[in-house]
């Protein structure tokens, strides 16, 4: 246990330098760096080496950095193309949740009959998550974020977390362990879209006046206090993921003519700092230690991979390809949608601190977390390849 109150400071030193060469590595392999930096941190962390545990800094400088990650992801968003891929991003999403929701409730149900069912319920919640972060920045190394690959990936991702909300409000409510209200929920997702709204036509005159300034530097700076306060805005008023108030903070923002200048200039400070520790945390936070030596947990662990990877792209997948994409882009969105990342760890710590989760399970969840995370930029990459076909 280290006391010392710098420390901090020689954690951030290994978690760039140890992200930097992961993330060449990575590169040099025809991999995205995003599987390096998350490697770094699992290597890192208390799964290998333990160098460098979870902090409350680490935690807070992650998530900045995956709110910069999210903005950019929105700064670079074709509206034309979000707008005529929007009934596939809904039709995805609403599948995207289902399917892994059925799957992982009845696996649980199969595999540990005596459960109660609110218990197997919560662990096919926990398969519903999407990280559209690390698919976000595989997307934009591969030149392919502003596609109508991308733009669908990034909307019905965005619409899997808002759903997502309501089906765990519903489940934590049905359980009794919290007493939110769905319908309240609801009400508080509208308010954020009326609120998004507003603040959309009150950037036309933000437009106006941000392209006729001459000193840009000025810009960025306002565009990320920007970013930040919708991010807070969202999640501390409408309960919405903070993520999804920095993507529609750079989706208002798209369209000005400096927008480029803005993701650029943002850009440099993801880059050399803030993203790294993102993607480097999630791999710190996950302790493969937790699944043992039992063969009963190790089988369930991929068991419950393959079915939180199937689940996804059937679901996704098969909706994208009835929405009019080819069998390659149905495929690459279904893959897009597959990695868990962070937001089902916090699902899955939810449910195990209201007992929603039952202990054993919790080590699988984590398993499936790690290698969904892994995977899907390299899977994806290559089926955004021209080479690949189905």
């Amino acid at each position: 246990m280290h006391t010392s109150n710098y420390f901090y400071l020689f954690a951030l030193a290994v978690i760039l330098l140890s992200t930097n060469v992961f993330g060449t590595a990575s590169r040099r392999i025809s991999l995205p760096t995003a599987v390096g930096s998350l490697g770094a941190g699992i290597i890192l962390g208390p799964s290998v080496m333990g160098v460098v545990n979870e902090t409350d800094f680490l935690i807070k400088t992650g998530e900045i950095g995956v709110i910069i990650l999210m903005f950019r992801s929105g700064l670079e968003t074709d509206i034309g193309q979000l707008r005529a891929n929007g009934k596939a991003a809904l039709v995805t999403a609403v599948m995207g949740v289902i399917m892994p929701l059925a799957g992982g409730t009845l696996l649980c149900l199969a595999a540990k009959p005596e459960e109660a069912f609110i218990k197997a319920l919560f662990t096919g919640v926990t398969l519903t998550a999407t990280s559209v972060s690390i698919t976000a920045e595989t997307l934009r190394e591969a030149g392919k974020l502003k596609t109508p690959v991308g733009t669908a990936i990034l909307g019905a991702a965005i619409i899997d977390d808002i759903i997502g909300i309501v089906v765990l409000t519903a489940i934590t409510g049905m359980s009794g362990e919290e007493s939110v209200s769905v319908v309240m929920v609801l009400i508080k997702i509208l308010l954020f879209f009326i609120f998004v709204f507003i603040i959309g036509l009150m950037a036309i005159i933000g437009k106006m006046i941000a392209e006729r300034v001459r000193r840009r530097r000025r810009i960025a700076v306002y565009a990320l206090a920007f970013c930040f306060a919708m991010s807070f805005c969202a999640e501390e008023f409408f309960g919405v993921a903070d993520i999804t108030g920095a993507y529609f903070a750079g989706i208002v923002l798209c369209s000005f003519g400096i927008s480029s200048y803005i993701d650029d200039s943002i850009d440099s400070l993801g880059y050399l700092f803030f993203t790294p520790i993102f993607f480097a945390c999630i791999g710190i936070r996950t302790d493969l230690r937790a699944l043992g030596n039992e063969p009963s947990v190790i089988a369930f662990a991929l068991i419950l991979l393959a079915v939180a990877v199937a689940t996804k792209i059937i679901g996704c997948g098969a909706s994208a390809y009835l929405c009019g994409f080819n069998k390659r882009e149905a495929v690459s969105i279904g893959l897009g949608m597959v990695s868990r990342g962070e937001v089902a760890l916090i699902v899955a710590q939810k449910g195990l601190d209201s007992g929603l989760l039952d202990t054993s399970l919790f080590p699988a969840v984590v398993f499936m977390v790690i290698v969904t995370t892994l995977i899907t930029p390299v899977l994806l990459k290559i089926t955004l390849s021209k080479k690949w076909s189905v």
